[in-house]
């Protein structure tokens, strides 16, 4: 099962809001993340830093192109750009995927 990891920034005074909508995320969201295959998906916060991580089914690929192809993801990326701020893939649509060094399992 291939990994994804991502990363953003907080907007400076929007970290409870950020933590808020996380917390009261909708159901569609959830939906189109699974049917894109990303399970154990966990997001991080140090700072303004913000870390996701999570794994995916069917392929980074498969996950990226399900996601940008999604009103519901773009929906939810608008409602989210007044507290973050995170880079798109030029590619994929997607977060920019970190590079990874080590993997211990």
């Amino acid at each position: 099962m291939e990994r994804y990891f991502w990363r953003a920034k907080i907007i400076d005074g929007k970290k409870e809001e950020y933590i808020r909508r996380h917390n009261e995320i909708w159901q569609e969201m959830k939906d189109i993340l699974k049917q894109a295959g990303i399970c154990n998906y966990s997001i991080w916060i140090d700072g303004n830093d913000v870390f996701g991580y999570y794994e995916c089914k069917f392929g980074v690929d498969f996950a990226a192109k399900t996601q940008n192809e999604s009103k519901i993801v773009l929906k939810w990326n608008e409602y989210m750009k007044d507290v973050m701020v995170m880079g798109r893939d030029e590619k994929t649509g997607a977060q920019p995927k970190a590079d990874e060094v080590f993997y211990l399992e």
